[in-house]
């Protein structure tokens, strides 16, 4: 049976991971939080690494957040990012990993382009996340430079916006679907208009963290070394059908666009024919169906859940 280390298990994708493991007959999964080890810390991520001697890695740990956590604490976002993505990739290989998966975003791609898995470098990204984005393309780069220097197998998948479960609801720091569920149960719950910041024009891809980690696992399985994979479904949707999905499941219309507010990127078009011609048809979970099942979650467990 094959250990397996996750980094980041706490979060959306680990969350997601964890409930679904047990269909993973041949792997034995380690979960690793923060509270556990500070992977920004070289000497206890090797430490900690000698002594689980994980044969493989699912990389998900990260410092995370949405537009005004990208736009405003770009050095944090940065420096964090640099510093876990480093000790991970050093640590793996001095431990003897040989296989691993990274998670990056598909915000490290080039502004206002339709992107695939070789135009990751072809231009600099959004300005409103280039921390957060310049680290993760340093992964991408390290990953592929000792996979050419020493023969490992660290694969770069790059998902597009995730929503589901488990995720984080603080209304400044959340990416956007999060965000607007929480800004439209509290608006809901005191009678208030249901404010979204900016116009609602932009477009954006979402996958259900439960099919990221139904696709983690197929990459997991797979012989041959595949570099860089976009993991998404094709459908693009605008902030505004998606704040319009949640006011009808919240069944509350009271919605006003506040367009004080930056919009940040417009587009970020993800090619997933990669994907597509990889595994062949995969089922992704309706949007609509995805969004209920996540604000049913975020209602039962209000009081504990990350917010």
């Amino acid at each position: 049976m094959k250990t397996i280390l996750v980094t980041g298990s706490r979060g959306l994708v680990g969350s997601a991971i964890e409930k679904l493991e047990y269909t993973q007959k041949d792997y034995y999964f380690i979960h690793l939080t923060s509270s556990i080890c500070d992977l920004r810390n070289y000497e206890k991520t090797k430490k900690y690494f000698d002594y689980i001697k994980p044969k493989c890695i699912i990389h998900l740990a990260a410092c995370v957040g949405g537009l005004y956590k990208n736009m405003n604490d770009k050095v944090k976002m940065f420096e964090d990012n640099i510093l876990i993505n480093t000790n991970v990739i050093k640590c793996a290989y001095e431990c003897g990993v040989k296989e691993l998966i990274a998670c990056l975003s598909t915000c490290v791609f080039p502004d206002n382009k339709i992107v695939n898995e070789e135009s990751l470098h072809d231009g600099p990204p959004h300005p409103s996340n280039e921390g957060y984005a310049y680290a993760k393309r340093m992964l991408e780069i390290h990953c592929r430079i000792y996979n050419e220097q020493f023969g490992t197998n660290y694969i770069c998948i790059i998902p597009t916006n995730i929503y589901g479960p488990e995720d984080n609801y603080n209304l400044e720091d959340s990416h956007v679907l999060p965000g607007l569920i929480h800004r439209c149960y509290l608006a809901k719950k005191e009678s208030q208009p249901f404010v979204v910041r900016g116009t609602g024009a932009p477009l954006r891809q979402f996958i259900y963290s439960m099919d990221l980690a139904k696709l983690i696992f197929i990459v997991l399985k797979l012989e041959s070394k595949i570099g860089n994979i976009i993991l998404s479904p094709t459908q693009e949707v605008s902030i505004k059908e998606i704040a319009e999905i949640i006011c009808e499941k919240f069944d509350y219309h009271n919605i006003v666009f506040d367009s004080n507010f930056s919009d940040g990127q417009y587009r970020k078009t993800a090619d997933n024919s990669k994907l597509m011609k990889l595994i062949g048809n995969f089922e992704f979970t309706d949007l609509k169906v995805g969004i209920s099942e996540t604000i049913d979650h975020f209602i039962t467990y209000y009081d504990t859940l990350r917010k």
